[in-house]
């Protein structure tokens, strides 16, 4: 059998040999549907799943037609939604164009101006960047759009989803009426049709999936289980044990979900980074760089950041919390199952969620209207996801929050402490405590707040021990260190835990 090569595609052959120094020789079928149009000039609209090669698809005409030596300033614009994506593009094009002096910067909220202004000023021929940061640095004067040749919007759709449908109107006004487009996105609502009908000529729409296809992704498996937030993270550390697991993405609905999500598997001891909008960008980057690299396998991340993890070796996603709607579910499902390989995706659905599950269960023809019960116990779980029999939450040997302290240091990390996690209570207070001689540690658990208690009686915790000595310890310190009252004493410790 002959296979298509990049070559046969008409790609310049300094291209082709970038592209095969890492092992890229043979193009995605939305690669080759788009290459040859896009070299024309051809105005083209591209709809296909992620995962499927689209950065390439675009990113080659767009470089190819700049030539092998541009000129300096902005000749070329890659709109996408997130930072995330905007760092995935612009390595995917500094890679295509390592043979050649074609300089990209990306533009992007979260880091200084200075360096991305000092880039443009340079003579950059490729912006990547988000529409806040673009329209930013154009109103002042930084950014000239008035050369552009070639524009690209990558996951229009997301953008839509986002609120930036005016700011991409706004930069269709800054670049020329006459240039060369091409729109990507994974979905075509009617506002991205009409936008499409707007700002382009006579677009081709490209569709890179067989007309057979169903909506979900044949090698990706999908399991559906309705579980109880108090055992989800039990279930979790069983599933990161299973054969053959290798770099798994957990997608959380908020970003103190993630922080504290992170600091449990953590202490559980796996190998986990988190990416979500309490992590300044240069932690969000240094996360993610850890994650595609293999120096941590798993990724919690927040929705914002799904569409920048662009991994092909991703082999489960597992939903800590059921998504809003269906395409939101297939866009973190496609974190897995990218590049032809095989993947699994499996979905907690709380009791409350059952009435989310129901649309995107009608939605994605998955014909489960009823997940089935699902507890860490549960035989089903370790047949279903081929996991060994026996296995705990726990990996064997695995230190609590000494070692958790020094990853967290190590990745930049501090998510906020857990109103419920009894050990960063204490470690935050021994000091005072032990100044008497012996250790208060039980009396500092029943101090806590109430979900502690709550949290340790279904651990089997020995948490009311303490009780009766924590308030007399806690009144003779008091009256030896500064003759304070009872009513000072009750007041002191709540500082410690403000971290919720």
């Amino acid at each position: 059998m002959t296979f298509l090569t990049f070559s046969d595609l008409n790609i310049d052959q300094d291209i082709v040999d970038a592209l095969a120094g890492k092992g890229i020789i043979e193009p995605f079928p939305i690669q080759e549907q788009t290459i040859p149009l896009g070299l024309t000039g051809q105005d083209i609209i591209g709809q296909a799943k992620t995962g499927t090669g689209k950065t390439l698809g675009f990113g080659l005409p767009l470089i190819q037609r700049l030539g092998a030596d541009p000129a300096p300033g902005v000749k070329a614009l890659v709109v996408v939604p997130t930072r995330e994506l905007a760092v995935q593009v612009t390595e995917d094009l500094e890679l295509a164009s390592s043979n050649r002096p074609t300089t990209i910067v990306s533009i992007y909220g979260g880091k200084a101006y200075e360096g991305q202004i000092e880039q443009l000023k340079a003579g950059a021929q490729i912006v990547v960047g988000t529409p806040g940061r673009l329209i930013d640095l154009q109103r002042q004067r930084m950014l000239d759009l008035s050369h552009v040749q070639e524009v690209v919007l990558d996951e229009a759709d997301r953008m839509l989803d986002l609120g930036f449908l005016s700011d991409i109107e706004r930069i269709f006004q800054a670049v020329p009426a006459v240039r060369h487009t091409m729109l990507f996105s994974a979905t075509m609502p009617a506002p991205i049709v009409a936008l499409a009908r707007r700002f382009m000529t006579r677009p081709v729409h490209i569709r890179a999936t067989d007309p057979d296809e169903g909506l979900m992704q044949a090698n990706i498996k999908h399991v559906i289980y309705r579980a109880h937030s108090l055992d989800k993270d039990e279930v979790i550390a069983r599933i990161l044990q299973a054969n053959g697991r290798g770099k798994t993405v957990i997608f959380t609905r908020t970003k103190r979900a993630a922080a504290k999500l992170v600091e449990e598997l953590k202490d559980r001891g796996f190998n986990a980074a988190a990416v979500h909008g309490d992590l300044n960008q240069e932690q969000r980057e240094r996360a993610m760089a850890a994650f595609k690299t293999g120096k941590r396998d798993v990724l919690i991340a927040t929705d914002v950041a799904a569409r920048g993890i662009d991994v092909d070796d991703v082999t489960h996603v597992i939903n800590h919390t059921i998504p809003d709607d269906p395409d939101t579910y297939l866009h973190r499902a496609g974190r897995t199952g990218r590049a032809g390989k095989t993947g699994i995706a499996v979905t907690f659905v709380d009791w409350d969620d059952l009435h989310k599950w129901t649309l995107i269960d009608k939605a994605l023809e998955f014909g489960i209207p009823e997940p089935v019960e699902t507890y860490s116990s549960s035989p089903h779980l370790f047949e279903e996801l081929d996991i060994p029999q026996g296995t705990k939450g726990r990996l064997p040997g695995s230190s609590s929050h000494a070692a958790t302290a020094g990853a967290q240091e190590r990745t930049g990390s501090r998510p906020p402490r857990r109103s419920g996690d009894a050990g960063d209570a204490n470690e935050s207070r021994p000091r005072r405590r032990t100044r008497s001689g012996g250790s208060d540690r039980p009396a500092a658990s029943a101090s806590d707040s109430a979900p502690v208690a709550s949290e340790s009686a279904v651990a089997g915790s020995d948490a009311p021990e303490g009780d009766g000595s924590a308030p007399k310890r806690r009144r003779r310190r008091r009256r030896r260190g500064a003759g304070t009252g009872g009513e000072a004493t009750a007041s002191a410790p709540q500082p410690a835990s403000d971290g919720e």
